[in-house]
Order: structure tokens, then C-alpha cells, then sequence
């Protein structure tokens, strides 16, 4: 019979390694998350995320976009809608799809923030090593490839 209490046996399982590194992944994200907020200068993530994307690969399609952000193709358009609505995002047609290209308004827009973003995020990272950065991200591809 066993005489150790059910909470006892919650808390053993919360000690498990996996369970701990994704409670320290999650409270890491939510932390960085907050705090790069006030970074975007207003932009939403997903405006922020769209910006960063289109900026690095402009004549990317909006399906490929879309799957580089893990979000539907009704989804993305209703973004690309508002983000092209202040004029920051031109679309493209070109055959059946259409191609993502940062404004003039875009360019500026990128410039201000992206820069300023990637540098708040490396500094964030810095309590690592060069080394054990690349190593965090190895294990964290391998990680996210046998999820799919």
C-alpha cells in the first residue's frame, strides 16, 4: 500500500527534466515576450514577426510567409490587409500567388525596429557563451523537428 500522500507524487513528476525545461522555456518566452513589447514601436508580434520575415526575404509568397509564421492563409491575409492598409507591406501578383515586398514606409519601419529587436534579443541571450548559444540552438532544431 502506499502511504506517501497524492501530492508527493505531483511534485516527483514536476522534478522531471522535461517538465522543468519547458517550464523554464515558457518563463523565459513570457519574460522576453513582455519585455520586447515596448521594442516594436506599436506593432503588434505578428505585424512585428511579418515585418522581420518580409524585410529578410522581400518576393516571398504569402502561402510561404504564412507557413513561416505557423498561421492559416486566412489568417495572414487578414494581417498583410492591415499592414498593407498603412502602407507598410505592397503585394505582388505573380502567377497564382502573390509576392511580399516592403514599402518605401516598410523599409524605414524595418530599419527602426528589427535592428533594435535582434540587438534586445542577443543581449537577453549574452549569459551564454557563443558556443552554448549554437548549442541551445541544435538541441532546440532537433527538438522542434521531432515534433513534426
Amino acid at each position: 500500500m502506499n502511504t506517501n500522500p497524492p501530492a508527493q507524487k505531483r511534485n516527483i513528476s514536476l522534478r522531471r527534466p522535461p517538465i522543468l525545461s519547458w517550464l523554464r522555456i515558457m518563463r523565459i518566452h513570457s519574460r522576453i515576450q513582455q519585455e520586447s513589447a515596448a521594442q516594436h514601436a506599436g506593432l503588434s508580434t505578428a505585424q512585428f514577426d511579418v515585418l522581420a520575415q518580409v524585410g529578410a526575404s522581400e518576393g516571398i509568397s504569402q502561402l510561404d510567409l504564412a507557413r513561416h509564421l505557423f498561421v492559416t492563409q486566412g489568417n495572414i491575409t487578414q494581417l498583410l490587409d492591415k499592414m498593407e492598409a498603412h502602407g507598410w507591406i505592397q503585394r505582388v501578383p505573380s502567377g497564382r500567388s502573390k509576392r511580399l515586398y516592403l514599402t518605401p514606409a516598410g523599409h524605414e519601419l524595418h530599419d527602426a525596429v528589427v535592428p533594435r529587436q535582434e540587438d534586445f534579443i542577443a543581449e537577453r541571450f549574452s549569459a551564454l557563451t557563443d558556443d552554448e548559444q549554437r548549442q541551445l540552438l541544435r538541441l532546440l532544431a532537433k527538438l522542434d523537428r521531432g515534433q513534426r
